[in-house]
C-alpha cells in the first residue's frame, strides 16, 4: 500500500497555540448554542403569529374587506418574521465576534502561569536555578504545575550545588597525593648525591601517595557505579555478606582492643553482590575506625516486616551497626552522608580515609531501593540502620 506523499514544509498548516485553540473552542460552542437558540426562538415566534384563530374568535359575519385585511395581515407577519431572522443573524455574528475577543482575553489570562513557567524553563541554568515562580491564585491545576516546577528547580539547585562541592573536594583530594609524590621526588632529586636509603624513602612516600590516590579513584568509581541502574542481581543473604565483612575487620578490632558483638539472623535479599559487599564493608570499617579503644561495636542482621511502611512494604532485610563514641549532634548527622565528610573535619590525614564510606553506603542503599538511617546514641556513638527490600530485580 502506497503512502500518500508528504506535504512540502511550506504547505503545512502552522500549529495552533493553546490560546488559539481555546478561543476557537469558545467561539464554536457559542456559535452552536446561539444558532440553536436563534432557530428555536424563530420557530416559536413563527408558530405564535401564524397560529390559527380559535373558533370562538372567528366572526360570524364577514365584511367585504375581510379577505383584503387577512392578506395584508399575512404580509405584515411574513415581513416581521424575515426582519426578525435577519436581525437575529446579525446580532448572532456580533455576539460571536465579541465572544471570540473575550475568549481570547480570558484564555490569555488563564494561560499566563504557563507562559511564566515557559519563560522560567528557558532561563533555567546553573546561575538561575535559585529563582522560583511562586505562583499565586486558587489551588487549581496550573498552580499545582507551578509548584511542581518550583520543586523541580529546588531539587536541581541542590543537585548542582552538591555536584560543585563534590568536584571541588575530589579535586583537592586527588591533588594531595600528587603533591606528596611531586615533593618527595623533587626533594630527592635536588640532593647532589642521594643515598640508597633516601631513594627507598622516596619510593615509599610515592607508593603511599599512589595507594591513596588509587583508593580514592576506586571509591569514586564505586560511588558512580552505585548511582546507576542495578545489574547482575542475584539471591543472597545479608547475614552471610556481613559475616565475611566482619572477618576482614576482626584483626583491626583486636589490635585496638574493641569488642565485637554480633547477632546474625538470616536476612535473604536480591541485589548486586559486589555493591552490597562494598557497602557493608565500608559501614563496618567506618564503625571500627571511629570507635575509641576498648569500645564496643554491635552488629545485627534480621528480617523485619512493617506493613504500615508504604515506601518499603513487605518483608525486608535489615542491618544495624552500633558503635561507641563521643556524643553527636543529631542535627548534623545528615552531613555524614556527604562525600569527603569526616566528622568535625572535612579533610584529615590519609589514615582517616577519603570520607566516602558512608556516601557509598547511602548510594548503594538507594540503588537497591532501600534506606540508610543514622541515629545518635544517647550515651555517645552512632547507630547506622540499613533496610533493604527483599526483591530488587529490575521490572520487565
Amino acid at each position: 500500500m502506497r503512502r500518500p506523499p508528504r506535504r512540502p514544509a511550506r504547505l503545512r498548516r502552522p500549529a495552533l497555540t493553546i490560546r488559539t485553540r481555546l478561543t476557537l473552542t469558545y467561539a464554536a460552542l457559542f456559535t452552536v448554542g446561539g444558532t440553536f437558540l436563534l432557530f428555536a426562538l424563530t420557530f416559536a415566534f413563527y408558530r405564535a403569529i401564524f397560529r390559527p384563530m380559535a373558533p370562538d374568535q372567528i366572526p360570524s359575519r364577514f365584511d367585504p374587506d375581510h379577505d383584503h385585511f387577512v392578506d395584508l395581515s399575512d404580509q405584515i407577519r411574513s415581513a416581521a418574521t424575515e426582519h426578525l431572522l435577519r436581525d437575529a443573524f446579525l446580532l448572532l455574528l456580533l455576539v460571536v465576534a465579541a465572544s471570540a475577543l473575550l475568549g481570547w482575553w480570558v484564555a490569555g489570562r488563564m494561560l499566563r502561569p504557563i507562559a511564566a513557567i515557559t519563560a522560567a524553563a528557558r532561563r533555567a541554568g546553573q546561575a538561575t536555578l535559585h529563582e522560583r515562580l511562586a505562583l499565586t491564585g486558587p489551588a487549581d491545576e496550573l498552580k499545582e504545575l507551578g509548584d511542581t516546577f518550583d520543586a523541580m528547580l529546588e531539587r536541581l539547585d541542590t543537585a548542582f550545588a552538591a555536584q560543585r562541592r563534590f568536584i571541588a573536594n575530589a579535586s583537592h583530594e586527588l591533588r594531595t597525593p600528587l603533591a606528596v609524590t611531586r615533593t618527595a621526588t623533587e626533594v630527592t632529586l635536588a640532593k647532589p648525591h642521594p643515598t640508597q636509603a633516601q631513594w627507598r624513602a622516596m619510593a615509599h612516600d610515592v607508593a603511599r601517595a599512589t595507594d591513596r590516590a588509587q583508593h580514592l579513584i576506586d571509591s569514586l568509581l564505586v560511588l558512580a557505579r552505585s548511582e546507576q541502574r542495578l545489574a547482575d542481581v542475584v539471591d543472597d543473604d545479608l547475614a552471610d555478606i556481613t559475616a565475611e565483612a566482619l572477618d576482614r575487620v576482626a584483626a583491626e578490632a583486636r589490635d585496638r582492643g574493641l569488642q565485637l558483638e554480633t547477632s546474625l539472623d538470616p536476612a535473604p535479599l536480591e541485589g548486586n553482590l559486589g555493591l552490597l559487599e562494598i557497602a557493608v564493608a565500608n559501614l563496618l570499617t567506618n564503625a571500627v575506625k571511629y570507635t575509641p579503644a576498648a569500645g564496643t561495636v554491635r552488629v545485627t542482621t534480621r528480617t523485619v516486616t512493617h506493613p504500615q511502611d508504604a515506601d518499603h512494604p513487605g518483608a525486608r532485610a535489615e542491618l544495624v551497626v552500633a558503635n561507641d563514641g563521643p556524643p553527636l549532634d543529631p542535627a548534623t548527622l545528615d552531613r555524614f552522608l556527604e562525600p569527603f565528610h569526616r566528622g568535625d573535619h572535612t579533610r584529615l590525614s590519609a589514615a582517616q580515609g577519603a570520607g566516602l564510606g558512608l556516601s557509598i553506603v547511602a548510594a548503594v542503599t538507594t540503588a537497591h531501593h532501600g534506606r540508610l538511617t543514622l541515629t545518635a546514641r544517647p550515651r555517645g556513638g552512632l547507630t547506622a540502620t540499613v533496610v533493604l527490600p527483599r526483591s530488587n530485580r529490575p521490572a520487565g
